[in-house]
Formats: C-alpha cells, sequence, structure tokens
C-alpha cells in the first residue's frame, strides 16, 4: 500500500496540486475575514460563511484527489459527457423551475436552491463545455488537414450552434455576460489550435464582437455598467454614479503596499458589496496589501504554466485541448475580474477562481484541475 502511495504522488504533478490549495486556503481566510459584515447585517452565525467555505473546500479537494487517481483512457470522455449533457439540460430547465427552487434576482435565475445548499450550474458547465469541445473537435477537425472556407464553416458550424445556445442559456436567460465572454473567448482559441484559417477567424470575432455590442445595447443595466465605467475616468464624476468602482480603487488604495491588517478592513463594513465574492482582491488588497495582489498573481499564473506545460507534453491531442482551455477558463476568469475591479474595464461580476466565496466555484474549479492531475499522469517525468 505504501509503495502504491508513493507512486501515486510521484506521477501526479505535485506543484500544481500544492499552489491550488494555497489558493483554497486564501480565499477560506478571506472568506471569514470579508464576511463580518454580512454576518452582523443577516444575523448569521460568526463562522457561517466560513464553515460553508471549508466545506465545499474539502469536497472539491477531495474530488481533485479522487480523478487524479483515475485513468484518463478510461475516465475522461465518460466523465467530460456526464458533466455537460446533465449541467447542460440543467440550464435547459432552470427558466421553467418556480421561483421555490430557481429564486429570480434582478430578472436572473442562475442558482438552484436545495435548501441546506445553492448550485451555480454554470460553473459546472464550463468544465462540461471545454471537455466536449476538446473530444469533438479533434474527432471532426484534426485529420482533416486544410480546407476551403465552406468547408471550414461547415465542420466549425455544429460548435458555433452549441456557442449559441449556451449564450442565450447563460447570457440572456441568466444575464450573465461574463461567463459567455469567458467561453466564447476559450472556444475561439480552441478553433485556431485545431487549424482554422485566419479568414475563419477574422469572420468568426467579427461575429463575436457584434454579438457582444447587441448583448450590452439590449439589456439596461449593461448599458449603465459602461456608463459607470466611463464616467470613473472623470474628476467631476459623482461618485454615487460610480459607487462600485470607486470603492474597490479606494479599497486598494487604503490598502498601500503592505496593507490594514487582516480583519482590520473598512470597505467591507458595507461599502463594497459581494466583498467575499466578485470583489474579493479589492478586499484582500485593502486587508493584506498590494503584495498580496502580486503574490495571488503569481501563484494564479504558476497554475496556469503547469496547465499549459502539461498540455504542451502530453501525446493525446483531447488532452491537449482540455488543458490549454482550463488554463484560459481561470486566465480569462482572473484577467477579467481584476481589470474590472481596477477600473481598467467595466465590472463583469465573475469570481475569481480558487478564491472567491461560493461552493460552485470552488468545487468546480478544483474538478478541472482534478482532470487536468488526471492527464499529468500521461506525461513522462525525466
Amino acid at each position: 500500500m505504501p509503495t502504491k502511495i508513493i507512486k501515486y504522488i510521484i506521477m501526479i504533478d505535485k506543484p500544481l496540486f500544492g499552489a491550488t490549495v494555497i489558493l483554497l486556503v486564501l480565499g477560506l481566510i478571506m472568506s471569514y475575514s470579508l464576511s463580518s459584515y454580512a454576518v452582523l447585517r443577516y444575523n448569521y452565525q460568526d463562522m457561517h460563511f466560513f464553515l460553508r467555505q471549508f466545506i465545499a473546500i474539502i469536497i472539491g479537494i477531495s474530488f481533485m484527489v479522487a480523478f487524479s487517481k483515475l485513468d484518463p483512457d478510461k475516465w475522461f470522455k465518460p466523465i467530460g459527457m456526464i458533466i455537460f449533457v446533465l449541467f447542460l439540460s440543467i440550464l435547459l430547465i432552470m427558466p421553467l423551475l418556480p421561483e421555490t427552487l430557481v429564486k429570480s434576482i434582478g430578472g436572473a435565475k442562475r442558482w438552484i436552491n436545495l435548501g441546506f445548499v445553492s448550485i451555480t450550474p454554470v460553473e459546472f458547465y464550463k468544465i462540461g463545455f471545454i471537455m466536449f469541445i476538446s473530444w469533438s473537435l479533434v474527432r471532426t477537425r484534426l485529420p482533416r488537414g486544410k480546407m476551403h472556407l465552406k468547408s471550414e464553416i461547415k465542420i466549425f458550424i455544429p460548435y458555433i450552434a452549441v456557442l449559441f445556445i449556451s449564450t442565450l442559456l447563460i447570457a440572456v436567460f441568466q444575464k450573465d455576460l461574463g461567463q459567455t465572454m469567458v467561453l466564447s473567448l476559450t472556444l475561439i482559441i480552441l478553433f485556431l489550435l485545431v487549424g482554422s484559417s485566419f479568414r475563419f477567424f477574422s469572420i468568426l470575432a467579427g461575429l463575436g464582437f457584434a454579438a457582444f455590442i447587441l448583448l450590452i445595447i439590449s439589456q439596461p443595466h449593461r448599458i449603465k455598467r459602461i456608463e459607470e465605467w466611463f464616467l470613473s475616468f472623470s474628476n467631476e464624476a459623482n461618485r454615487l454614479e460610480t459607487y462600485q468602482i470607486s470603492n474597490s480603487i479606494d479599497a486598494i488604495r487604503n490598502g498601500g503596499f503592505f496593507g490594514q491588517g487582516l480583519g482590520n478592513g473598512q470597505y467591507k463594513l458595507g461599502h463594497l458589496s459581494e466583498v467575499n465574492t466578485d470583489f474579493i482582491l479589492a478586499g484582500i488588497a485593502e486587508e493584506l496589501g498590494f503584495i498580496s495582489i502580486i503574490f495571488i498573481t503569481i501563484i494564479m499564473f504558476f497554475i496556469i504554466f503547469r496547465i499549459f506545460k502539461i498540455a504542451a507534453k502530453v501525446d493525446n491531442p483531447i488532452y491537449y485541448l482540455y488543458c490549454v482551455g482550463a488554463a484560459l477558463l481561470i486566465t480569462f476568469s482572473f484577467l477579467i475580474n481584476s481589470f474590472g475591479i481596477s477600473g481598467i474595464t467595466p465590472i463583469k461580476g465573475i469570481a475569481v477562481p480558487f478564491l472567491s466565496y461560493g461552493g460552485s466555484q470552488v468545487v468546480a474549479s478544483s474538478i478541472s484541475i482534478g482532470l487536468v492531475l488526471m492527464i499529468s499522469k500521461k506525461v513522462e517525468r525525466k
């Protein structure tokens, strides 16, 4: 038995596993520190958010370890199909479910309420989407070589249809444009990696940009976010009109380089909503300083680097595409969130992988890493 355990530890990518656990633990600590105002306002128990995040992390690490032990040649495709079909089905029926199961907030139905826990299906769907696309693209595209534009469109049209359905379910029914952006950008890059032509890529990018603009102007709350973002650059802007962006930037500025100290943040006390979820980086910056953001960025990009390194060394093109897709999901989510809270781009409301409070995000991100660790056993160690 000890020999088997040692062999298993040698086979998986230990730095990737360790870096992921570091971010999960930091997120757990900050979920306790940054949730103090919500605990007082809603009369929760002191450890309410901490315990929920702790349980999610335990479940996530359990999935990570369990999946990493499996043989990818046997289990990768079945797990991918189950996750994709299951959560696509859930997204399809969510608009039809009653308020008792799927509570509508601002006209969006994003969470399934099971009483003791709420699930955000889109977090799991993203993983299934990348797994399905990786398997299917290799099966239909790679053997065909160079093609004319018309033939290329015929090959890729089913994937564009899947993306269109995903956009309809996520961006329209759930009003979550940020997640749609992450999926779209990831899919376009995967298209390039399997050999799509630059001409097809340009057409797809143009259509995607047009669809993005249409989705923005079709929703007043998105137009308002864009207006607030533009106003944030003006010295004469009313702080009430740029409330979230201004407070986020002020929290980062208030933290300085070394921070106010763990638990000593001021902007978490009702000045910055969702500070333990979408604005967790601003909350961390205020309490632990800009140096902590540098540390988080290094760890995050180390995780991304390790995944790309596994992708570069694995022989199976399906595993290669999945690893690249998983790394891109983390990259885009982290960049979109960090750019939003610092005022570089409009706020999109995307969680920071591994760090933000939320069981679905933690478990789904851990599953994604578990699958990469599963694949990492196929990489030869020298």
